[in-house]
């Protein structure tokens, strides 16, 4: 039974996605900063304590907050999967979003289409080490546009103004 479900979860080989005749390379991936995962935990604890006041109750209540609190739990563990699975992968060609726990979204951008890149830090961000990116791209519609909850964004946002570089789409002194 657990491995039926394990086949749902997506394959996260970003290998597969790489233009490896063309010489692209992955240059950083990046998962969410812990702050994401707060809040789904949370939520499970809530189903565990809702489960833990079985003994507590009647009879006749117990048996549906026991059920009710696993439902909670299994909510909170999808939000977790949901967070986990969100990868954001820098490559010396493009910048790629691959998300979902039961279907796979992958979301590209050309290095060439990226016009901006702003970095957004609220005090908490900074504080805590995480940043929201937004991309600006020549394309009216974008599959690719806000990232959020990035452990140290300006790290990451030179490591892309790094690969802009190499590739000859901005100039060594700028963005």
């Amino acid at each position: 039974m657990l491995r039926r479900v394990l086949r749902l979860v997506p394959d996260r080989n970003i290998g597969k996605l790489l233009l490896l005749d063309d010489g692209e390379r992955v240059k950083d991936v990046v998962r969410h900063h812990w702050i994401v995962f707060v809040a789904p935990y949370a939520i499970v604890l809530g189903g565990v304590l809702l489960i833990a006041m079985f003994p507590l109750l009647p009879i006749s209540v117990a048996g549906v907050m026991a059920l009710v609190g696993v439902g909670v739990i299994a909510f909170g563990m999808l939000r977790s999967a949901e967070q986990h699975l969100d990868v954001f992968v820098i490559t010396n060609h493009r910048v790629m979003r691959i998300r979902g726990v039961f279907e796979v979204k992958v979301a590209t951008m050309p290095m060439a289409r990226i016009l901006d890149i702003t970095v957004e830090r609220t005090v908490t961000g900074r504080l805590l080490g995480y940043g929201h990116f937004v991309f600006e791209s020549a394309a009216q519609a974008q599959g690719l546009r806000d990232i959020r909850f990035i452990p140290a964004p300006l790290e990451r946002d030179r490591t892309i103004q790094r690969a802009l570089v190499a590739a000859g789409l901005r100039g060594p002194t700028g963005r």
